[in-house]
């Protein structure tokens, strides 16, 4: 995936979630494993509703793998 389609990507309707999004981009990004980054894709693929819900731990993302990664998000945060 091209790196200035994952920024746009970050770039979200509701503050809280990007401000959770693109600090993890701008510093973590580049040395994400290709399944990370392909995690980090589908979470970007996901509603903004959804994120915020995760990311201030109202609910959990379905998916094992996505639960784990919004961990390491929420970790880094």
């Amino acid at each position: 995936m091209h790196k200035k389609k994952v920024a746009w990507r970050c770039r979200r309707g509701i503050k809280e979630v990007e401000m959770v999004l693109l600090p993890f981009f701008e510093q973590c990004y580049e040395s994400l494993s290709d399944d990370q980054k392909a995690l980090f894709w589908a979470l970007l693929e996901c509603e903004d509703t959804d994120l915020f819900a995760w990311f201030t731990t109202r609910s959990r993302p379905d998916r094992p793998a996505l639960s784990a990664f919004v961990d390491e998000l929420l970790a880094f945060a």
